[in-house]
C-alpha cells in the first residue's frame, strides 16, 4: 500500500485542521483498496465558536452521502462531541432516534446528516481518527480463525472487537469495552469482518498508521502464498440471451434494469472457476454491501430465465426465515450475477449505480480467492446480513423514494444523433433518464456523445455491418434495447423527375429507406427482449404533402412511412410499438442549409423568411419539439398507441 503523502500539499492545510482533514480522507478514498464508493468515514475534533461567540468542541464527521474520494469540506457534519459521548452512555438507542438526535446537535443544521458512526469516533479520545474498510484486513478476517490471525499479525497493540452491527449498538459495544481502557497502548483497531480503525492527534500520523498496518496485512497475504485471481480471455455470449437476462431480471425487480457487463480478463476468469457456484455465494467482504449487493449473487447458467425466478424464489424464502413480521420485504432481483464461462454482470436503476456495484464486485472476487487460499472464505452468518440489509435506517427510505425520470432504466438508439432532431432526442431521452447510444456518420458524434450513460459511435448507416455493432454496444453496455429513434436522414438538392440523377435517387433511397430497413432488421431481435418496447420513426410531411422537386426525398420517406406501417403489424404480437411523426418547418437542422432553402423558397415563389412560416400557424418547429414528441411516442402517453402517424408541422392546408 503506497503513502500518498505529500508534504508540499499538506503544508497548505497545517492552520486548517478541518482543510487537513479533507485532504488525508481524499488520500484514503482515492486508494479502491481501502475505500470503495461511500464506504469508510473520518472525522476531526476541533473547538469552534458557536453562533454567540462560546468555544465548543465539535466532531466533524463524514456526511452521508458523500464519497472519501472526493469530500469537501461542506461534506463534513458539525456536532457537539458532548452530546455524542452522553449518547454512548445511554444503554438503548434505536438507530433511528440515534440519527435524530445527532441531527439536534449540530451547529449547522444544513449540514448533511452525520455518519451512523459518529458517536463510534466521538468516544475514541484522539483529534483525527481513519475507518476503511480495507480489502487485505477484511479478508483475513473472513477466514478461518480470522481473530487468530488478526492477533498473530499485530498482536497486543490491536484492539480487535468481534463483529457488531453498525449503529448504536457497535458504539455501545465498544464504549463497554474501552470505558476505561488506555488508548495510548493501541495502533488502530480491527473490527472483525467490518474494516480498520486508526487515530492519532495528528492528521499524517493516523493516515501513515492506516497505511502501514494494510501493508502489513497485505504482506501477509503474500506470504501466506495467496496467489493473483484467476484470469481467463473473454468469449462473446449470445447477445440476445444477454437482453433476456435484462428483461427477466427488470421483471422480477418491477422496474426497468441495466445490466452491465464485465469481460475483464479476472470477471472470467472467476466465471470459470469449477467451484465458483460454491465459493461465489457463501457472502460479501463486508456486510455494509449488502445495500447495494444483496447477500449473494445469481448464478447464471444454461437456463438464465430459470435461474433468475429461482433466485427470487430463494431470496423470498430468506425474507421469511428472518423477519419479524413488521419488514417490508426488498424486491428479490439479484444485483449481480456470476455469467458461468462469460464474466460478471451487475444490475441497478443506472449506470452510475451498476458500475459502483462493478466495483465491489470486482473486489469481492479477488477478496474470495484470497480467502480460499487462507482456507476458506468465511463471510458473516446469514442472520446478520438480513440485519445489516433490513436495517431501520434502510427500511425508512422506502417511503421516501423520489420520484424518478420515466426513462429511468431504460436504453435507447438514435441514430443521426449529432445534429439537429437525433441530437436533440438524444439530449431529451438521457433527460428523462434513459442511457443513450447515438449513430452519426460525423465523427464529431464520439466526443459529443461521450459519457457512461450517452455513447457516440462514428458510422455510416447504409453498412449493415455499422448498425449491428451500434445494437451489439447497447447491449453489451447497458443489457439490451428498449427505444429506438429511427432519424437518420439527407435532405437532397431539388431536381424535377425529368432531371432527377440517378445518384441522388439512389443515395436518398439507400440513406432514407434502406438504411432503416436494415436497422429494423439489426434492432428487432434484441427489441423483442425490451422492457416496454417502442420504435419512433422520424418521416417527413412531404408523405402527406409532397412538393415539386423533391422526388427523391418524398418517395423514400413515403417508402419508409409505409415500412413503419407494415412493421407496427407484424411487431404488435412482441409488444413493440411503431409510430411515426411527421415534421416540417424544422430549419434548426444541418439538412437545412442556406442553399437548400434558397432553392426550396424559390420553388414556391416565396422569400427565405415566408417560406420558414408558411405553415398555418405561422410558426416554426424546434428539433427539441420533436424531441419531446418522439419521447410521447417512446412513452406512456402513447402507451396504447401503434401505426400512428402524427404531424408536427404547425398546420399544412394541404394535409389538413
Amino acid at each position: 500500500m503506497k503513502n500518498q503523502w505529500d508534504d508540499t500539499i499538506a503544508q497548505t492545510f497545517a492552520s486548517d485542521p478541518l482543510a487537513m482533514r479533507v485532504y488525508t480522507s481524499q488520500l484514503l478514498g482515492r486508494e479502491p483498496d481501502l475505500v470503495l464508493h461511500g464506504g469508510g468515514n473520518t472525522s476531526v475534533k476541533v473547538t469552534v465558536p458557536n453562533f454567540f461567540g462560546d468555544l465548543e468542541e465539535v466532531l466533524y464527521v463524514k456526511g452521508s452521502g458523500w464519497d472519501l474520494a472526493t469530500i469537501e469540506s461542506a461534506g463534513f457534519a458539525p456536532v457537539r462531541l458532548e452530546v455524542l459521548k452522553r449518547l454512548a452512555e445511554r444503554e438503548h438507542l434505536s438507530d433511528s432516534e440515534m440519527v435524530t438526535q445527532q441531527r439536534a446537535a449540530m451547529l449547522n443544521p444544513h449540514a448533511p446528516t452525520p455518519s451512523v458512526e459518529a458517536i463510534l469516533h466521538a468516544i475514541i479520545p484522539f483529534a483525527y481518527v481513519d475507518h476503511t474498510h480495507a480489502d487485505a484486513v477484511v479478508t483475513i478476517t473472513n477466514s478461518p480463525n480470522g481473530e487468530a490471525r488478526i492477533r498473530e499479525l499485530y498482536g497486543d497493540r490491536i484492539l480487535v472487537i468481534p463483529y457488531v452491527m453498525p449503529g448504536f449498538i457497535l458504539a455501545r459495544k465498544i464504549w463497554e469495552i474501552t470505558h476505561n481502557l488506555n488508548w495510548d497502548n493501541y495502533d488502530g483497531m480491527i473490527l472483525m469482518h467490518h474494516g480498520i480503525f486508526t487515530f492519532a492527534d495528528k492528521a499524517r500520523d493516523a493516515y501513515d498508521q492506516m497505511i502501514h498496518l494494510v501493508t502489513q496485512a497485505e504482506t501477509y497475504l503474500t506470504d501466506q502464498g495467496v496467489s493473483t485471481p484467476a484470469t481467463a480471455p473473454a468469449t462473446d455470449p449470445n447477445w440476445i440471451t444477454l437482453a433476456t437476462i435484462r428483461k427477466t431480471i427488470s421483471q422480477v425487480q418491477g422496474k426497468p434494469m441495466l445490466a452491465q457487463f464485465n469481460q475483464t480478463a479476472e470477471a472470467v476468469g472467476f466465471s470459470r472457476l469449477t467451484n465458483v457456484n460454491e465459493i461465489a455465494t457463501r457472502g460479501p467482504i463486508t456486510p455494509d454491501h449488502v445495500i447495494r449487493t444483496k447477500p449473494i449473487p445469481v448464478i447464471l447458467g444454461t437456463d438464465p430465465e430459470t435461474d433468475i425466478h429461482t433466485y427470487a424464489e430463494q431470496y423470498r424464502n430468506y425474507f421469511d426465515r428472518h423477519t419479524n413480521g413488521s419488514l417490508t420485504c426488498l424486491d428479490p432481483a439479484p444485483r449481480w450475477a456470476v455469467w458461468s464461462g462469460y464474466g460478471t454482470l451487475t444490475f441497478d436503476r443506472s449506470i452510475k449505480a451498476a458500475q459502483i456495484t462493478t466495483d465491489i464486485v470486482d473486489h469481492t472476487i479477488r477478496a474470495i480467492q484470497a480467502g480460499e487460499t487462507l482456507g476458506g472464505w468465511t463471510a458473516l452468518p446469514e442472520n446478520d446480513l438480513f440485519d445489516m440489509e433490513y436495517w431501520e435506517l434502510e427500511q425508512a427510505k422506502l417511503g421516501k423514494a423520489k420520484a424518478e425520470p420515466e426513462f429511468q432504466g431504460k436504453i435507447a438508439l438514435v441514430t443521426g444523433a449529432a445534429s439537429g432532431i437525433g441530437r436533440a432526442c438524444a439530449e431529451y431521452l438521457r433527460s428523462l433518464g434513459a442511457v443513450v447510444i447515438g449513430l452519426d456518420l460525423n465523427p464529431a458524434i464520439v466526443e459529443q456523445m461521450n459519457k457512461p450513460d450517452f455513447v457516440g459511435i462514428q458510422g455510416d448507416v447504409t453498412e449493415p455491418h455499422i448498425l449491428n455493432h451500434a445494437v451489439t454496444e447497447a447491449v453489451r453496455r447497458f443489457g439490451g434495447l428498449d427505444i429506438l429513434v429511427s432519424n437518420a436522414g439527407i435532405f437532397p438538392s431539388s431536381q424535377l423527375i425529368e432531371d432527377l440523377s440517378a445518384d441522388i435517387w439512389k443515395q436518398s433511397l439507400a440513406v432514407n429507406l434502406t438504411s432503416h430497413q436494415q436497422l429494423l432488421q439489426a434492432c428487432i431481435p434484441i427489441l423483442k427482449q425490451g422492457i416496454d418496447p417502442a420504435i419512433v420513426i422520424i418521416a417527413t410531411r412531404n408523405v402527406l404533402a409532397p412538393g415539386p422537386g423533391a422526388a427523391a426525398y418524398s418517395v423514400a420517406k413515403a417508402g419508409l412511412t409505409q415500412l413503419a406501417r407494415i412493421a407496427a403489424l407484424e411487431l404488435a404480437p412482441f409488444g413493440i410499438r411503431v409510430n411515426m411523426v411527421h415534421p416540417d418547418c424544422v430549419y434548426d437542422t444541418s439538412i437545412w442549409s442556406e442553399e437548400v432553402l434558397s432553392s426550396r423558397a424559390a420553388r414556391y415563389g416565396l422569400t427565405v423568411d415566408a417560406y420558414k412560416t408558411r405553415n398555418l400557424l405561422k410558426t416554426e418547429i424546434t428539433s427539441h419539439e420533436v424531441a419531446i414528441m418522439v419521447a410521447a411516442m417512446a412513452g406512456k402517453t402513447f402507451a396504447k398507441t401503434i401505426g400512428a402517424q402524427v404531424p408536427l408541422d404547425g398546420g399544412s392546408d394541404r394535409v389538413i
